[in-house]
């Protein structure tokens, strides 16, 4: 296998082909996917490595302190020989890494072969293929967490001992100076955790990402604006902490700790800052010092490090382990994002020349990663990934229409369910007044016309999306003209009602954000009407809130279509599931509370029948069976979720029961199947009518579709999709 090393004594960096490690008891062996440089530690050993001998020893002054007592006490040419074979050797850089389980040792139970780990250990999480990594310096990574992020688990860590160290509180304020990997990660932890932040660097790059991840303020230490940013935040008091993440050979960042640090404020040093104290600034406000040792309470003791012996949690809350697990569920419940720190990912073959250019300054990296393609392409967690387009918030402020005035309607299109689902609803409201309809046959506009009331029918598009009078557009045509219209309706500031699907492509979704950004219009709906379904709604209130991860099964009987059907039209209109699947994936995701981040898919030779597999992002899965192969006689939809002891069961829109410490039916057979579109269309015409927020987030709305599409991609792949959000 192959292993970056270095020799410390020419400085000489290398990708050395060397033995792949035996995978011991009580650890595993784990192929790295991706591992970390950190641009701090490691770049420091990198150039002190180039330094001359003179030059290394004024570095390390601790190192020639330990010469000096060797030659007291073996002699100055035992010495001399045991110091350069020493730095005639080579040794190895990395520390945090993401990878997969190649194998396990004896002893092991809390991982099997497979696994996706984040390890630790800068003699065991290495820049190299293999890694044999003990039973505390690994932890497995939750579902829907990216490969990429998890290797941050180690540097996350480290950030987190510090803020740990510092002991914030809500509501305090905290100063972090120095705004690299680390320091930008302690800004979103102590954000995360209710303390205002404000940052210092003399880089305005980096200080710009500080403010984007979180702080109040970031500037220059030598600027004014830090101090006088302190004082209005604190009312002239000072900070609560000052946490030192800078590294160097400047005495400044403690002196400007002492000076806006309040009184008996706590100092706590992260990184490797030269720390010669100011005595009286430190003394006359009573400040307190504290070092934080790397990523917590283990390091160091070879005992827990590498003999497995755990700390009681009792006795130690938050050790190595429990630390670097923490850092992974906080991304994966989004509430830390290591994406912005990533300036750079380089191919682990080119792994000399990316330290070169790092060193140089050539490359500007807060943080770079090593990817190791041949694992990814070798391991079956390998994923493809849809990321959802990025959506600026809406800058036109929704205006509720004036007391009285009705809801104006415009509808393109007419046809089947249209005039049968939708229509008959809103022309009984008598808050709307349905404005026009066009529809590419004059006959189906002034057969909707004498039908629903509607003032004017013509088969002119542009006629509806021109009119000022009209509030809000209805798209319910072919599933392939679905995202233009939408678009240019957005364009033309109308709220906006589309069928579902919203787009048959990733092509297709950009152009709908893209015109939402542009308009600054978001009053967007997508035909998800399930979950406004009132017998569904009942069962989820009988089944109340939710702790654990849940199980969800839900069976489509689709039936087989009509020879005739234009769902047929694959080429032109989308396959039939990506023209109501997101039906499917919406409901779930609403009984869920949340939207999945990963999607994989199988289906029949035949391709008619599908098996998808939606994963969440506490850990719930929902597999979703499509098929058409069935019986007529049997429902169309069946829907199981298990949780928390509890089963919700629910039978076609028809029956649905709780089985719970008490058992719940639902009282009565309904005259009919009530799949909520009279409730989705009252939800979308108050939000408009109000000005309030619409029924159904931007935000899901896209990653529901992103979902739906990432159904064929992995039926294309062979692969599990990871969904990116918006």
């Amino acid at each position: 296998m192959k292993q970056v090393v270095q020799n410390y004594k020419s400085g000489e960096l290398a990708l050395l082909e060397v033995a792949a490690p035996a995978c011991k008891a009580g650890g595993v062996l784990v192929r790295t996917l991706f591992s970390l440089i950190s641009t701090g530690t490691e770049m420091m050993k990198v150039s002190e490595a180039s330094l001359s001998l003179v030059g290394k020893a004024r570095a390390r002054p601790d190192q020639v302190a330990k010469v000096v007592q060797s030659v007291a006490t073996n002699g100055l040419a035992a010495t001399y020989r045991k110091a350069i074979n020493k730095l005639d050797s080579y040794t190895p850089l990395g520390y945090s890494l993401c990878g997969v389980v190649e194998q396990v040792g004896d002893g092991i139970e809390d991982v099997s072969v497979g696994d996706l780990v984040a390890c630790a250990g800068n003699e065991q999480a290495l820049h190299a293929e293999l890694n044999w990594v003990p039973k505390n310096l690994y932890s497995r990574v939750p579902t829907g967490v990216d490969p990429r992020h998890a290797a941050f688990g180690t540097v996350g860590s480290i950030a987190m001992q510090g803020v740990r160290r510092g002991e914030p509180q809500l509501g305090d304020v905290a100063l972090v100076i120095g705004l690299g990997l680390i320091g930008q990660l302690v800004v979103q932890l102590l954000t995360a955790s209710g303390v205002r932040v404000i940052g210092v660097d003399p880089d305005p790059a980096r200080c710009e990402l500080g403010e984007k991840l979180g702080a109040l303020a970031c500037g220059n230490p030598a600027s004014e604006q830090i101090e006088a940013a302190v004082a209005e935040v604190t009312a002239g008091h000072g900070v609560d902490q000052v946490y030192l993440a800078a590294g160097g050979s400047t005495n400044e960042p403690v002196e400007l700790a002492a000076k806006l640090a309040r009184d008996r404020g706590r100092i706590v040093d992260i990184g490797k800052c030269k720390l010669d104290l100011p005595w009286n600034a430190y003394y006359e406000k009573e400040l307190e010092v504290r070092f934080s040792r790397s990523y917590g309470p283990g390091r160091y003791d070879p005992e827990y490090e590498l003999q497995g012996r755990d700390y009681p949690i009792g006795q130690v809350r938050w050790t190595e382990r429990r630390n670097i697990e923490s850092v992974l569920d906080l991304i994966a419940r989004k509430r830390i994002d290591v994406e912005p720190l990533i300036s750079h990912v380089a191919d682990f073959s080119t792994a000399v020349e990316t330290y070169r250019k790092l060193n140089d300054g050539e490359l500007k990296a807060v943080a770079v990663l090593f990817r190791y393609p041949d694992a990814l392409a070798d391991v079956h967690v390998q994923e493809a990934i849809l990321t959802a387009p990025r959506v600026a918030p809406a800058t036109k402020v929704a205006k509720a229409l004036p007391l009285g005035q009705p809801l104006r309607l415009g509808f393109i299109g007419a046809g089947n369910y249209a005039s049968s689902m939708l229509l008959p609803h809103l022309a009984e409201m008598t808050d709307v007044q349905l404005r026009h309809v066009a529809t590419t046959s004059a006959l189906s506009g002034a057969n909707a016309q004498r039908k629903f009331g509607f003032a004017e029918a013509s088969t002119e598009v542009d006629k509806v999306l021109e009119d000022p009078s009209i509030d809000a557009v209805f798209v319910v045509t072919r599933h392939s003209s679905h995202a233009e219209l939408t678009r240019r309706a957005l364009l033309a500031g109308k709220a906006v009602f589309v069928e579902k699907p919203l787009a048959l492509s990733e092509k297709e979704l950009t152009t709908v954000v893209e015109a939402i950004e542009e308009s600054g219009n978001d009053r967007l709906q997508v035909g998800f009407n399930r979950r406004f379904a009132p017998l569904l709604l009942e069962a989820r209130g009988q089944f109340g809130p939710r702790v654990g991860a849940a199980s969800v099964r839900y069976l489509v009987n689709a039936g087989r279509l009509e020879h005739n059907s234009w769902y047929n039209q694959v080429e032109s209109e989308g396959s039939r599931f990506a023209g109501e699947g997101g039906h499917f994936i919406d409901t779930v995701s609403w009984l869920l509370g949340d939207d999945p981040v990963s999607v994989y898919a199988c289906a029949t030779p035949s391709g008619a029948d599908l098996q998808i597999l939606l994963r969440y992002p506490d850990g719930s899965t929902a597999s979703i069976s499509y098929a058409t192969s069935g019986s007529s006689g049997f429902p169309k939809e069946t829907l199981d979720v298990v949780a928390d002891g509890k089963v919700l069961k629910f039978d076609d829109f028809v029956r649905a029961s709780v089985f719970s410490r008490k058992k719940w039916a639902s009282s009565r057979i309904p005259k009919g199947r009530d799949k909520g579109q009279r409730a989705e269309l009252e939800a979308f015409v108050r939000a408009v009518r109000r000005g309030s927020p619409m029924p159904v987030s931007l935000d899901s709305l896209i990653t529901t579709t992103l979902a739906t599409l990432a159904v064929q991609r992995s039926l294309t792949t062979g692969l599990p999709v990871r969904i990116e959000g918006s």
